[in-house]
C-alpha cells in the first residue's frame, strides 16, 4: 500500500505516475493499493509530521553549502522516537516530458475503489483481472 499525496508527480490525476506503477506492479508481479489524501490534506500526512519537522531542526543554523552538506544532515536525523532518516543522491539521468498515450493509459489494470475512486484504487500486474 502507498499513501501519497494529491498533487506533484505522484499525484491522483498524474499519467505517468499509474503507467510506472504498472510497470513496477508487472515487475514484482503483486498488485500495489494507492490512497491519495484529498487536496490540501498533506497537513495528515503523518510521515511529514514526524520527520520533516526534526529534519528542519536538524539543519537550523547550519549553511547548505553543497549537496554533500546537505546529505549529510539529512540523514544524520533522529527523532525523539527513534525514526532515523536515510538519504542518498541519486545521479541517474531521467528523461523530460515523457508522455502516456492514451493506448499505454488504457491498458493500465487499475480498480477503482467504491470511496472516492479517483483518490484510491488498486493496480493489478497486466493479466490479472479486477
Amino acid at each position: 500500500m502507498i499513501t501519497a499525496d494529491s498533487g506533484g508527480s505522484n499525484g491522483y490525476r498524474i499519467r505517468m505516475w499509474k503507467a510506472e506503477l504498472q510497470r513496477f506492479v508487472n515487475e514484482i508481479g503483486k498488485s500495489v493499493t494507492v490512497l491519495h489524501f484529498p487536496p490540501g490534506t498533506s497537513k495528515w500526512n503523518k510521515i511529514e509530521h514526524r520527520l520533516f519537522s526534526f529534519i528542519s531542526k536538524n539543519w537550523r543554523g547550519k549553511p547548505l553549502l553543497s549537496l554533500a552538506v546537505i546529505v549529510s544532515l539529512i540523514s544524520s536525523t533522529r527523532t525523539e522516537k527513534g525514526l532515523r532518516v536515510d538519504c542518498v543522491v541519486d545521479n541517474n539521468e531521467y528523461r523530460r516530458s515523457m508522455k502516456v498515450s492514451d493506448e499505454e493509459f488504457k491498458a493500465i489494470n487499475i480498480r477503482q475503489h467504491s470511496f472516492h475512486g479517483e483518490w484510491n484504487y488498486t493496480i493489478m500486474p497486466q493479466g490479472i483481472f479486477s
